[in-house]
């Protein structure tokens, strides 16, 4: 094996540095301290509680916007130490997201995106980092070692995916007349929307994996029996854990003493972090009183704060939710995901068994790409004015905020004025309703995690208690300008949850409105809110679902309907029937496995979502998997009456059977086959 000549290699990086005028400091210098603190919190190279040591740390100022920009260097000294590339990219998470660390500390680029990531994340000053991997090994017959430079940038807005910053064989690019050409590099250097969504999707993996971890954990090694209460404790904790900058700290582990007096035991610790924490978010004091009320009889509970074994079940789970689920929230407001609609679906996917079938429709969760799709159909942009009548987790309001505000980001260039937007847009342009109260609670908390668009989230009843208006802050009182409507409403309401459409709408003057329900709610089954709705509103589209979208919760054939709102349906018009019963995904339900297994990608699914909604918005369409020539879109008239909305009613019958219509029906059968054989082993797998 070859002697590693990593001093040499050091000795060479910080001769380049001298001579190109760049100040740097050695592995035991401290660069300031909250830079030092942010190495020394994280976890190690090996996956430790021993901090970290760059080889060597920069600190440059980029001209144009005067920041401060760390510059992480890690060396060594053996030929094949220089960097492990999996697919394009630093592999320092394996497929489940957890750190690979026998990469990070054995390779030069892995361990200075380590360090780089520390900095990015934990710091408040600095969440842009260069990292720099450094390698070089000796050649026979050269007198000198042969040298290979990586350089990446782990940024925030890139949600720390590090990304190549470009080739480079020294380190002139940071001398003082060339950092003006590193910054404009820099500036240009953006996660496409593919690179976002895979990043967006691995994240929510990982989300899935440590809540499924925790979710067993609890359950089988902490005794926490009741999912409910499980659900009830991890909301507690994430509160308690992230306290508001400059004026209630994050909660630490070391804060649960397990003491045993009533305003000192570790749930007392807890409720008292929570109102702190609820305070200075400005929750209205009934809202307060109501997380507060919800969340006291489990924390007060001596069988949750009881010591045994040297600390208590809260501080067991504290431990849990500190170092594994809180790091996952250092993505900030660049990540739009509906944490607890995870959180929800991951502690209760093993209780469904007992629910009758109505209370397991109603509370099936939509997943994120449905409710994305949902509110592009509605045209939703940084102007939209959002609400949801049953909001569930916030799900439609979190998919619509990322619309809002990447519309935002696109479209307006001043930094003072885009900053004020999306302030607005959290703030005033947000209204969801929920009835339960332990649901209610998981959309303040995803509206809080998202920086936050907790101000109007109500705790109501939408058709008895709600008017239409702000309930707080300085538009209160005033009526709340919706022009979108999205919803999946509980299917036990009445029409089957057009009740909730049709009393809605009413209230709006103009917009559009998507709805995913079931889809014979709209072919008779309406209980005449259907034909209500078309009074006031126009049928723009009705889309057939695939019928395993919630598989494990719900088998309902559901569509979505899409409305112009404000302009009664004319008999005339043409509405957009789409079959997409086959979106592209292959389901499945193991229960303990995640989305990376349950739900994949077996037939260009962008693609199919992109081609429905350019045919939805009569766009051109760059694809051709649906089409009036293949039967899967007709374009069909429908009467006043509001009972012939679903796609079967409009499909074009030829009467002439083929080989593809034979095919077809085989097909039909064994995908329902397939799924009633995955349901039923689903619900005696445990």
């Amino acid at each position: 094996m070859a002697k590693s000549i990593e001093e040499r290699i050091e000795d060479i990086a910080k001769k380049q540095l001298d001579n190109f005028g760049v100040k740097y400091h050695i592995k035991t210098d401290n660069i300031n301290s909250e830079i030092d603190n942010a190495l020394q919190s994280a976890k190690s190279k090996s996956g430790n509680d021993g901090g970290n040591y760059p080889d060597i740390k920069c600190l440059i100022q980029l001209p144009q916007s005067q920041k401060f920009v760390p510059v992480m260097i890690e060396v060594k000294g053996t030929k094949g130490d220089f960097a492990k590339i999996e697919d394009g990219e630093v592999a320092n998470y394996d497929d489940n997201g957890k750190p690979q660390y026998n990469h990070i500390k054995k390779y030069a680029v892995n361990g200075a995106v380590h360090y780089s990531e520390a900095v990015a994340k934990i710091t408040k000053s600095y969440s842009d980092v260069i990292a720099i991997g450094f390698n070089g090994y000796d050649v026979s017959g050269s007198d000198e070692p042969v040298t290979e430079m990586g350089v990446y940038y782990v940024s925030k807005t890139n949600m720390y995916c590090p990304k190549k910053v470009g080739d480079y064989s020294d380190f002139s690019f940071l001398k003082a007349e060339n950092v003006s050409i590193l910054e404009d590099r820099l500036n240009t250097i953006l996660l496409s929307d593919d690179e976002k969504e895979r990043q967006t999707r691995e994240l929510e993996d990982r989300i899935e994996n440590t809540l499924v971890e925790l979710n067993q954990a609890m359950r089988d090694q902490m005794s926490v029996s009741e999912p409910k209460e499980r659900l009830k404790l991890v909301c507690a904790l994430i509160m308690a854990a992230l306290g508001v900058e400059g004026k209630v700290p994050p909660l630490e582990i070391a804060d649960l003493k397990g003491l045993q007096t009533e305003s000192s035991h570790d749930g007392a610790i807890i409720l008292g972090r929570i109102k702190d924490f609820l305070n200075e978010k400005h929750i209205p004091q009934e809202k307060l009183a109501n997380i507060y009320s919800l969340y006291k009889m489990i924390l007060n509970n001596s069988f949750y704060y009881k010591v045994k074994d040297g600390e208590s079940t809260i501080k067991k789970v504290f431990f849990y939710v500190k170092e594994e689920i809180m790091p996952i929230f250092t993505m900030g407001e660049e990540v739009h995901i509906d944490f607890t609609g995870k959180l929800l679906n991951v502690l209760t996917s093993w209780i469904t068994e007992r629910a009758s079938d109505d209370e397991k429709n109603d509370v099936v969760l939509t997943p994120r790409y449905v409710t994305e799709l949902m509110a592009k159909l509605c045209k939703v942009n940084k102007d939209s004015y959002v609400w949801d009548w049953a909001t569930g987790s916030a799900g439609f309001l979190v998919s619509s905020m990322k619309l809002m505000i990447d519309d935002a980001n696109k479209t307006i260039q001043s930094e003072d004025e885009r900053r004020t937007k999306i302030a607005s847009i959290k703030v005033n342009q947000l209204l969801g309703i929920e009835l339960r109260q332990d649901i209610y609670v998981l959309a303040v908390l995803n509206m809080i995690l998202m920086k936050d668009g907790s101000s109007h989230i109500l705790n109501k009843d939408s058709l008895k208690e709600y008017d239409g208006r702000y309930e707080q802050g300085a538009n209160k009182d005033e009526e709340f300008p919706a022009d979108v409507f999205l919803l999946n409403p509980p299917y036990s309401a009445e029409g089957k949850g057009f009740v909730f459409v049709e009393k809605a709408l009413k209230r709006m003057n103009k917009g559009r409105a998507a709805v995913i329900i079931q889809e014979n709610a709209g072919g008779g089954k309406g209980d005449g809110f259907t034909k209500k709705i078309l009074e006031h509103s126009t049928l723009l589209a009705s889309i057939r679902m695939p019928i395993d979208l919630f598989i494990g919760k719900s088998s309902v054939q559901t569509a979505i309907y899409l409305f112009e709102v404000g302009t009664p349906h004319d008999e005339e018009n043409l509405v957009t029937f789409v079959d997409f019963s086959n979106d592209g995904y292959a389901r499945q339900n193991r229960k303990k496995s995640n989305s990376k297994v349950n739900l994949k990608d077996v037939d260009h699914v962008k693609e199919r979502y992109t081609e429905l909604v350019d045919i939805v918005l009569s766009r051109k369409a760059k694809t051709s998997y649906y089409t009036e020539a293949n039967g899967l879109v007709v374009k069909d008239s429908i009467s006043l009456e509001g009972n012939d909305w679903t796609f079967n009613q409009h499909r074009k019958i030829d009467t002439m059977p083929t080989e593809a219509d034979f095919r077809k029906t085989v097909a039909d059968y064994l995908s329902w086959k397939l799924s009633t054989i995955i349901k039923e082993d689903s619900e005696n797998f445990q």
